[in-house]
């Protein structure tokens, strides 16, 4: 079985789908990290050097194969990764997938992220923290109908402990692994 993580930038998909991996003795795949080494290349620079387009044809390319790999354990995708060409249907079409959202507020997102944008591509530029918020939420706004298609969804911004939303984890893997 896979567990799939899906979820905005910076709500803790490769955070929580290490842990878990760790805690249960399963395979852990970042896809964006898997994506890095296949292209020798960082996301950021993909982006500059042969812009979202492609990248975004490689996230699915890579998506596939490793849906197809047939090994199992927890996923981390990108956050656009289910919004794009059909991602979404290859997880929903896989029996051994189940797809998690983890899901957190504009103001916890937008506090985490404003920190560390200059390592994130699609908001390196901005420099106004009323315009970046206004963005996230937006952004999110549009992406929220494909992630609201999770076939489990974790409020993060309700959990009281990283532990918590491990358990809620640890469950869902339980009790879908046949």
């Amino acid at each position: 079985m896979k567990l799939v993580l899906l979820g905005y930038m910076g709500s803790g998909k490769s955070f929580y789908a290490k842990k878990l991996a760790e805690k249960k003795g399963l395979n852990y795949v970042d896809l964006d990290k898997y994506i890095e080494q296949q292209e020798d290349a960082s996301i950021a620079q993909i982006f500059e050097n042969k812009g979202e387009v492609y990248f975004r044809k490689m996230e699915s390319k890579y998506l596939a194969e490793l849906l197809k790999s047939g090994n199992d354990g927890v996923f981390a995708l990108g956050g656009g990764t289910p919004c794009y060409s059909n991602n979404l249907e290859q997880i929903k079409s896989d029996n051994y997938c189940i797809s998690v959202y983890l899901q957190k507020s504009v103001m916890d997102l937008s506090k985490h992220l404003y920190a560390e944008k200059s390592t994130r591509p699609l908001i390196a530029h901005f420099s106004n923290e009323e315009d970046f918020i206004e963005y996230i939420s937006k952004h999110l706004f549009e992406r929220q109908a494909f992630y609201l298609q999770a076939d489990h969804k974790i409020n993060l911004s309700q959990a009281d402990s990283d532990e918590e939303v491990l358990d809620q984890l640890s469950s869902i893997w339980e009790d879908n692994k046949g």
